[in-house]
């Protein structure tokens, strides 16, 4: 029985094998520090040209989604442009904060093509940012479980982190 809970919560469809792969992989290294388990949602299709109304409409159909897979202890992450960065080393130590507050359910949010709702990121405990690159979010679902498994690492003194 593991005491930490993670769990990823990411609006669309991971298509590409090599995305798959390198998450399988991480998820098995995950496996000794935590439950982990990944949380996939349908995207809602997105029109080329979309009014602004519309995107609000799709960014609440995504949260409505995206909040029935939350529970009310989770610690929720949710990764947003304009959330703050980490180092890896800083993200390490947010990771041991939130189990000394308390928390065993750590819930991380990636949305989709656009986004975030506003209901979500006022949700969320912490905001986080991984640079102001736009990455697309199936890319993004593999370099944050990658530095999730290395904040354990960090945590045990391992030098894979170097």
């Amino acid at each position: 029985m593991f005491f930490m809970k993670v769990k990823i919560i990411s609006v669309g469809k991971l298509k590409e094998k090599y995305l798959k792969d390198g998450i399988i992989e991480y998820q098995k290294r995950l496996s000794r520090f935590c439950q982990f388990e990944i949380i996939e949602l349908i995207d809602e299709k997105t029109p080329d040209n979309a009014s602004q109304a519309e995107n609000t409409k799709i960014l609440a159909k995504e949260a409505e989604r995206i909040q029935k897979k939350i529970d009310s202890r989770d610690f929720i992450i949710a990764l947003a442009i304009e959330g703050k960065q980490f180092p890896s080393e800083k993200f390490s130590q947010q990771m041991t904060n939130i189990t000394v507050q308390g928390y065993s359910n750590i819930t991380f949010i990636i949305g989709g093509s656009l986004g975030l709702d506003a209901s979500l990121k006022k949700r969320a405990n912490i905001l986080m940012s991984f640079g102001l690159l736009t990455l697309p979010h199936q890319l993004m679902r593999l370099v944050l479980i990658e530095q999730i498994y290395r904040a354990f690492m960090i945590q045990e003194g391992s030098p894979y982190h170097k």
